[in-house]
């Protein structure tokens, strides 16, 4: 009994030391692929852009006075009422217009009597002195006679050319008064929606020392608006860019959070704002409006697309990211976290000077973020793949060139548990 008890202590401790053998050996197998956060390399589409926010405006808003004084006496618009060029939108009182345009009337209406007037004591004195110059060589009249008779004739023809500028004058005056009456009848200069309305009938608008603004007219607001975006200046670059290329915009407003509005830039304005030393500059997106959902004064939320690249090999961000350690990785490959290249390494203690004077090149500066490396795993340890990225979001990087193929798995960090 005793031996048999002894047999199964033996038993189990060798399957047990098999076991954990057997654990082991596979552990370590399975360890190198699942100690990392592997991620594929896929195709698809990466897209660069800039965010940004604006508000919402017409393309052009008329603010519509009075040129003349007097009480409001009719009101022919109310908000939100769509107008056409030439359409009355209100009426000034025209008593005293019209009483300045009868007074006008009358003005001319005596000039011109006055003229008649003149022309006949003109037509007088020239007889008269006709008859003196005849009566002048006989000795019949006397030289003051004469000369009285002459500054006759000279006074009557001054006296119709005075009338004549004093009808002028009566004209220009009646033109006036008409033009004062046409004013009281306030007409929209544009077509347009009404979005403001200051007055109402009955009220008395003062226009001698300043015109008051009675209508604010938004020009073709059922078919385009202008939203105004503030753009950082590190962006506006990449901004006048994507506008040389036509690249779309899109945009969503609060009121409509499940549309997407489309657009494009049309103007990059000079002026820059300045606010707690961040400079930012006014862009312009033209997006037509002809459902009318946007409306003057919304929060605009805009995409600006700077490029767009189709079907490319991407690897996500992380990949780039991940910076493994000494051990982790193949010998051959170590330099590499030390920021050399293992092909080139010797060649790179050899000509340093040149490498620091390419440091200074802008474009060589360029390259070099350029090419990066990412980490697949190979057997026990971590192999780098060199690769040249280009476009770039959020998520993604568009791999230019390298060793790597769609479906395969790069190294995005380390397991967690």
């Amino acid at each position: 009994m005793k031996r048999f008890f002894f047999w199964m202590i033996v038993v189990g401790i060798v399957v047990g030391a098999s076991a954990a053998g057997y654990s082991r050996f596979h552990g370590a197998k399975q360890g190198a692929a699942e100690l990392y956060r592997t991620m594929k390399v896929r195709r698809g589409e990466i897209r660069c852009v800039v965010n940004s926010s604006g508000t919402v405006s017409p393309v052009r808003s008329v603010q519509v006075g009075a040129f003349v004084s007097g009480p409001i006496k009719t009101v022919y618009v109310d908000f939100n009422d769509e107008v056409k060029e030439g359409q009355a939108l209100a009426e000034v009182d025209k008593l005293i217009p019209e009483a300045q345009r009868d007074q006008a009337e009358a003005s001319l209406a005596c000039a011109d009597a006055n003229l008649l007037q003149a022309n006949a004591k003109l037509e007088q004195a020239k007889r008269d002195w006709g008859r003196a110059e005849g009566l002048l060589p006989k000795k019949a009249i006397s030289n003051s006679d004469y000369d009285s008779a002459k500054a006759a004739f000279e006074t009557a023809k001054a006296n119709v050319a005075l009338c004549e500028a004093t009808i002028k004058q009566n004209k220009a005056a009646l033109t006036l008064a008409k033009s004062n009456l046409k004013y009281a009848d306030i007409k929209s200069p544009v077509n347009g929606v009404i979005t403001d309305r200051k007055v109402d009938s009955g009220q008395t608008v003062a226009s001698q020392f300043q015109t008051p603004v009675l209508f604010v007219v938004a020009y073709d607001l059922d078919k385009r608006v202008y939203v105004q975006a503030a753009v950082d200046e590190a962006d506006i670059g990449m901004i006048r860019e994507a506008k040389v290329r036509n690249e779309p915009v899109s945009f969503t407003v609060d009121a409509y959070p499940k549309d997407t509005f489309q657009g494009k830039t049309i103007q990059i304005r000079l002026t820059p704002t300045t606010v707690q030393n961040v400079v930012t500059y006014t862009v312009i997106v033209e997006a037509p409006n002809l459902e009318r959902k946007l409306l003057p004064g919304m929060t605009a939320n805009l995409t600006f697309q700077i490029e767009r690249h189709a079907g490319m090999l991407k690897v996500p961000n992380a990949a780039l990211r991940f910076f493994p350690k000494a051990n982790q990785v193949r010998p051959c490959d170590v330099p590499i976290l030390d920021g050399a290249s293992p092909d080139n390494k010797e060649n790179r203690d050899v000509d340093s000077a040149d490498d620091a004077t390419k440091d200074d090149d802008p474009a060589a500066k360029d390259r070099n973020r350029k090419e990066r490396y990412v980490w697949i795993v190979d057997g026990d340890l971590l192999a780098a793949v060199k690769i040249t990225t280009g476009l770039s979001d959020k998520h993604s990087t568009e791999v230019v060139s390298g060793d790597l193929s769609p479906g395969q798995l790069v190294v995005t960090g380390m397991q967690t548990h």
